[in-house]
């Protein structure tokens, strides 16, 4: 965990949330489905004159009405309660009601006419022999309002067909003009400007477009029984504008890091022209190399503060602005320069910054192995030896300060691949061993693919042994939820590598192009040149490991 005295902003507790449930009413087309929306109206406390689903706040009459609804088995009773509170604010809003009668037919819209909206709405179904459809309505999604906002919700989105007969009527006071509408021409006629939805509303929409039926919908969310996705979202400034995030996505971790009540207060912009502080005895400072293989450029950072002085990790290529820049973002002092490998956007730096600094800090890292490319040699002043600390002490305002550095050996993406822990705060410099937004090239020789793994579980392990919630990788955003990752990260290769076997086995004659193909068939051709080096080094480990091939 970060320690507190090293965040970068003071923490506030966010608001509370609000209970309260959102539904969508579904229906099919012949073009797909279609949702009802509804516009809020422009007095509104929260998002005024956006299209929503129907909902609002849960109340105790709620939960109190279990006996009147159908359930299924599988239902719990929050969901139950939910799912009731949802009936409630569609009739209310809209004057849509998913209730039945004894004989199992649909409420009528007589029956809705002789409702009272503004009455007590279970005494009234209970009055018409009405039985509320709870057992019709399924989790779709879960969300929290972000944590900087001042009115705050925790919100199911649930999912219901729309009963036939009914037409929604809007209730004019919350809600107007209610709107059958496809998921995608509602994000385009947001993107277009005449159409206003909110950050979930977005998202809910983006998925629900990828369901080709309501039955399909129904189906998914029936299967489990439990929220598709969950999210609170973080937001943050790109472009001086703002931008919010889901947790599944590359600037999430990011955000969590520099700001962990949920202020929007860091920009995500990637730039080269200036540090970037994510916490206060952390800078990032990303090359101006950016492409194919290194995303935005090649992250360089110092850890340390003034008091300590600085440890560069992974100065990058030999560009000597950047290096200046590094140099003058340390005050000149850099006690220490230590890189992950010896690929040539890591290492090459290293002599010219020595050469910049008075003291002549020590270049450390492990030298290249035989097996290296020739632009990847590297010698390091002093080879670092696995489990060691690196500290950086120093007597601050705050009194004495240290950062250490606890080195972990993680041969795989390269063999002298080494990552970083900073102890005091549970902070992984990956290097290239784990990226953000990518998985990174493993090579052979230098590369070795059990190497690979077998350094995942170091690191994850790592993560147990000092409480790592972050990720700071070579080259992308901050990643949180570190051991998460990485175990998804492995995942991801062993289901790869049961598709590369899938391959082998159906043709066991093939060329290495031909299971390029077959077997990264999910990913963009133009990736498959630099796909085939992972691929050998999967299949190596097959061959190796005698792992099945077929015939």
């Amino acid at each position: 965990m970060v320690r507190p005295t090293q965040l970068l902003y003071p923490q506030r507790e966010p608001a509370p949330t609000r209970l309260a449930a959102t539904v969508l009413l579904l229906r099919d087309s012949e073009h797909g489905i279609e949702v009802l929306m509804t516009r809020r109206s422009m007095t509104a406390s929260f998002a005024p004159g956006a299209y929503v689903f129907p909902g609002g706040g849960i109340d105790a009459a709620d939960a109190a009405a279990h006996g009147q609804s159908t359930r299924r088995a599988s239902q719990t009773d929050l969901h139950l309660t939910q799912a009731i509170a949802a009936i409630r604010e569609s009739f209310e809003e809209l004057g849509v009601l998913l209730a039945r009668h004894a004989d199992g037919s649909h409420a009528s819209t007589a029956d809705i006419a002789a409702l009272d909206r503004k009455a007590p709405f279970a005494a009234q179904c209970r009055e018409r022999g009405l039985t509320l459809a709870g057992d019709q309505v399924f989790v779709l999604a879960h969300w929290i309002t972000d944590r900087d906002l001042p009115r705050r919700f925790d919100v199911p989105f649930l999912v219901a067909r729309m009963p036939e007969g009914q037409e929604p009527v809007a209730d004019e006071a919350e809600q107007f003009e209610p709107v059958w509408v496809r998921p995608a021409d509602a994000l385009a006629r947001h993107e277009a400007g005449d159409f206003f939805i909110i950050f979930p509303t977005i998202r809910t929409l983006q998925r629900l477009q990828k369901f080709h039926t309501v039955d399909a919908v129904l189906q998914a969310c029936a299967a489990s029984e439990q929220p598709l996705w969950t999210s609170c979202p973080r937001a943050g400034f790109l472009a001086g504008a703002e931008a919010r995030y889901m947790e599944h996505e590359a600037p999430y971790g990011e955000l969590a890091l520099t700001s962990p009540d949920g202020q929007m207060v860091h920009a995500l912009d990637w730039q080269s022209a200036q540090p970037v502080s994510l916490l206060k005895n952390l800078m990032r400072l990303t090359a101006p190399n950016p492409g194919v293989m290194t995303g935005p450029g090649t992250n360089s950072y110092l850890v340390g503060d003034p008091a300590t002085g600085y440890v560069a990790i992974d100065p990058g290529p030999a560009d000597t602005d950047h290096l200046q820049r590094l140099w003058r973002a340390a005050g000149g002092n850099i006690r220490m320069i230590v890189c992950t490998h010896s690929h040539a956007d890591h290492s090459p730096g290293a002599r010219p910054l020595q050469a910049m600094c008075s003291n002549s800090p020590p270049i450390l890292g492990l030298p290249s192995a035989p097996t290296a490319r020739a632009a990847s040699a590297f010698t390091p002043d002093r080879p670092l030896q696995n489990q060691e600390l690196l500290a950086l002490v120093g007597q601050g305002p705050e009194g004495e300060m240290t950062h250490t550095l606890k080195v972990i050996h993680t041969p795989g993406h390269a063999a002298n691949h080494l990552c970083l822990v900073l102890v005091e705060d549970g902070i992984l410099f990956s290097g290239d061993h784990i990226l953000n937004g990518s998985t990174t090239v493993v090579d052979p020789p230098d590369g070795n693919m059990d190497a690979y793994l077998d350094s995942l579980d170091r690191l994850s392990a790592a993560c147990d042994e000092h409480g790592i919630d972050f990720i700071a990788p070579a080259h992308g955003y901050v990643l949180g939820e570190a051991k998460t990752v990485i175990a998804q990260l492995k995942a991801h290769r062993l289901k790869r590598e049961a598709k590369i076997i899938g391959v082998m086995q159906a043709q066991p004659q093939g060329s290495i192009d031909e299971w390029v193909a077959s077997a990264y068939d999910d990913v963009d051709p133009r990736i498959w040149p630099v796909a085939k080096r992972s691929l050998l080094a999967h299949v190596e480990r097959i061959q190796v490991q005698g792992l099945p091939q077929g015939n």
